[in-house]
């Protein structure tokens, strides 16, 4: 028998690899930090900021200051000129990062910043940048500078064939979003393609901050769970600590990001960021005791 072995060559990184795929099997970093605060009955605050906002360098301190402030798993925003799913205060502060001259290439000092701060860092991000810059090779820096997995805002199961490969082959998580319209057939769908946590949209339309949230998003957690999900994760919408403690009480994790940018927005040295957070924290970390 004659053992023969098939090489990459780098000039396809970004398009779908040959056989074989050589994928990994080390564990999912965002399920890890999931297991450790379920062992102590303490859901997760997730918490977003649009990368290069207010500007790339400064933006890397608003990481830390996340983290500082009890935020376990950050979601890095990659700034898009059509964020379809984004309210007005999170569009503006991607406006403003785009105008300070944010480039994709500079996330990953992001993502390296959260990591050696101490929490799993997520990217989320729309489909297009990502295709555009190279599936693989997005994969590939990303993995290198210890990101932990992507949020596809606009991306399906369905559609997702070359991420889900090039996700397997560096070890990444995926997680896909689910609605409260979302029908028990594809939350299965979802929840059998995901790695990480399913984010479960608390109330149909775009993010932002609200006085109040609808009801629906236990009974969500409650399908998607049936379904087969391990973690389920609810955002769009929360913006107060006791929005967040009540959300804390059934969901694997709380996730805030126009509070967030709020924040950023009224006070750019990241003291009110600093404030905010602490007290998200302390009201989502809480929310069982």
């Amino acid at each position: 028998m004659t053992n023969t072995t098939t090489t990459i060559d780098t000039a396809t990184l970004g398009t779908t690899p040959v056989q074989p795929k050589g994928f990994t099997s080390k564990p999912s970093k965002t399920e890890t930090r999931l297991a450790e605060l379920k062992k102590a009955d303490t859901p997760a605050f997730i918490g977003y900021l649009p990368y290069g906002f207010p500007n790339p360098a400064s933006s890397l301190d608003a990481f830390r200051t996340l983290v500082d402030s009890g935020v376990d798993i950050v979601e890095i925003g990659l700034p898009y000129s059509d964020p379809v799913m984004d309210g007005p205060v999170i569009q503006e502060a991607c406006l403003a990062a785009l105008r300070a001259g944010e480039k994709i290439a500079g996330v990953f000092d992001a993502v390296e910043t959260v990591a050696n701060a101490g929490a799993v860092p997520l990217v989320m991000g729309y489909w297009n940048l990502i295709f555009h810059y190279g599936v693989l090779r997005f994969a590939r820096d990303f993995a290198n500078a210890g990101g932990a997995g992507l949020v596809t805002a606009d991306l399906i199961p369905d559609e997702a064939g070359e991420w889900i490969e090039a996700s397997d082959r560096y070890g990444l998580d995926r997680v896909f979003l689910v609605s409260p319209e979302t029908t028990d057939e594809r939350l299965r769908l979802v929840a059998s393609n995901t790695r990480g946590f399913v984010y479960a949209s608390a109330r149909m339309g775009v993010t932002g901050e609200r006085a109040q949230l609808d009801q629906t998003p236990e009974r969500l957690v409650e399908r998607t769970r049936k379904a087969g999900a391990t973690n389920v994760c609810v955002g769009i919408g929360v913006s107060t600590p006791e929005q967040g403690a009540t959300i804390g009480k059934y969901a694997d994790g709380v996730i805030v990001g126009s509070a967030l940018v709020h924040s950023v927005l009224d006070d750019p040295t990241f003291g009110k960021l600093a404030t905010v957070a602490s007290g998200l924290a302390d009201g989502i970390h809480g929310a069982r005791r």
